[in-house]
């Protein structure tokens, strides 16, 4: 999971695009970049680390123009060099940058096409690159010295005819303008909007609506799936276009559980009203199995499960406490390589408050189950605080499958769902019950303000992935990607090339 943004503004983009960056951190806290655009010249900065470990004053004044896109990563391989850090750049044609949330497919097979017969080198492990290079390929093969807008949005249908998975892409071609476009699936967010200003409109994409409210843009719409977005530098003229043959809306709903801010709206649907009826239906479920609780306090576990739970214990009429304190300084723990740190992790991450469990009965609830061990280590925690008997919710349905699209979710054998029950969940983690979301429950839950969105990703769920491109070999490639022993070796790799790169 990553976050991009782009202004075309009259004024300098530095400032906006790390304003920008910051309320998107959520998305993605392992690398940061802006690149700006000064009469035709590219100033780039990016690096590993949060926005404002990677942007000094110095820095900034380097990023001038009026023109500029800015990225935070989250690696969906487990990556950590900063030679990943986006956005990427190639020079050929005209310029281009770009900065990239999603995750393709097809990768390998696009790569052999690109150095086969594009004649293009990838230089990183980064769907990204690939991406930008198709992209740039496509631009190419027009043969145009001058672009014209339809040139562009004809790049953009020849990348959706190509790739495969989910992508929300913002480029900026170099003295022209910023791009914006979508997947067919639009699984991704992505919206844009514009401010006035005393010289005129200017206009910014996004991945969520929070940083276009941050800097006092008003929120246009989404792009639609297949759709692209255009804004010219001379004049900051918007144009948009449908550039995909076909399209079939299918947004990935753990943005709703989990990853988007709770006051952004994706796709015309509230983040933060959808978690409210997520907190109702799992409510109806508890009580239709157990009418009969003993439900002393409902705790959430900060943060993005709190709106569920105040709303659940509005329903039961049981009262909410904030039983855990949060560390904010420490990153999350389910894409940490390695079981020993991320069970350290999440004793510095949380801290109990004693008089909040002690003799009670507590129902904890969390946004979903990953891996377990941060719920098991959390259960503990709540009976060592003195809690009488401690349960267990799940804003979210079981996550038994990897996500192929965009989400550094681990292998499938590391997930605690995967090939077991309900109950099975329970005994593993600890608890002496557990209540997951119904997945047609949760479908309901997001859906009901935008009854337009016909199907969602629920692939961690259900293993059905939309693409109609993933298999179980593919699913193995990726598990010897993602699994903890293969993500320690390429970690440690990187260290030591960036050591050398030091000296």
């Amino acid at each position: 999971m990553c976050g991009i943004a782009a202004i075309v503004s009259h004024q300098a983009v530095n400032q906006d695009l790390y304003d920008a960056l910051t309320v998107l951190q959520h998305r993605g806290q392992d690398a940061a970049g802006i690149v700006t655009c000064e009469h035709g010249r590219l100033h780039l900065r990016k690096d590993n680390g949060l926005t404002r470990d990677v942007f000094t004053n110095a820095q900034m004044m380097k990023l001038r123009g009026n023109m500029g896109i800015a990225h935070v990563r989250y690696p969906t391989a487990g990556c950590t060099s900063s030679a990943e850090a986006q956005p990427f750049y190639v020079n050929s044609p005209f310029g281009l940058t770009l900065a990239h949330n999603g995750n393709l497919t097809n990768t390998e097979e696009l790569k052999k096409a690109l150095f086969v017969e594009d004649q293009r080198h990838i230089n990183t492990d980064s769907d990204s690159e690939v991406l930008l290079n198709i992209f740039a390929h496509e631009l190419q093969s027009l043969g145009k010295l001058h672009l014209t807008v339809e040139d562009v949005f004809q790049a953009v249908s020849g990348v959706h005819r190509r790739c495969r998975g989910a992508y929300a892409v913002v480029i900026m071609i170099a003295g022209f303008g910023i791009l914006g476009f979508r997947d067919p699936h639009g699984i991704r967010p992505i919206v844009f909007g514009e401010r006035k200003s005393e010289s005129g409109s200017e206009f910014m994409i996004a991945s969520e609506s929070v940083a276009l409210d941050l800097l006092d843009f008003e929120l246009i719409r989404d792009l639609a799936p297949g759709e692209a977005v255009f804004i010219e530098e001379a004049g900051r003229l918007l144009h948009t276009k449908q550039c995909a043959e076909t399209t079939d809306h299918c947004p990935c709903i753990f943005e709703y559980v989990y990853f988007a801010r709770p006051d952004s709206i994706i796709d015309n649907v509230s983040v933060y009203k959808a978690r409210l009826r997520m907190g109702s239906k799992l409510v109806a479920k508890v009580l239709r199995i157990w009418p009969d609780h003993d439900i002393d306090v409902v705790i959430p576990i900060p943060d993005t499960s709190r709106t569920a739970a105040l709303q659940m214990a509005n329903e039961l009429g049981v009262k909410f406490s904030e039983g855990f304190i949060k560390n904010r300084y420490i990153g999350r723990t389910f894409i940490m390589p390695g079981q020993k740190m991320r069970e350290k992790s999440v004793k510095q991450k949380l801290n109990a408050i004693d008089l909040e469990f002690s003799g009670k009965n507590v129902l904890l609830v969390d946004d979903s189950i990953v891996r377990g061990t941060t719920s098991a280590q959390i259960i503990q925690m709540a009976r060592d605080a003195g809690a009488k008997k401690v349960y267990f919710a799940s804003a979210a349905p079981p996550v038994r499958y990897p996500n192929v699209y965009g989400i550094d979710m681990p292998a499938a054998h590391e997930l605690i769902a995967h090939n077991r029950t309900e109950d099975e969940v329970c005994i593993a983690i600890g608890a002496d019950r557990l209540f997951y979301q119904d997945l047609d429950d949760l479908i309901e839950a997001v859906r009901k303000r935008n009854p337009n969105i016909k199907h969602f990703d629920t692939s961690c769920f259900s293993k059905e992935y939309i693409t109609g491109d993933i298999d179980d070999d593919y699913l193995e490639r990726i598990e010897n990607l993602r699994n903890d022993t293969a993500q320690s070796e390429r970690n440690s790799e990187n260290f030591i090339i960036e050591m050398q790169n030091c000296n």
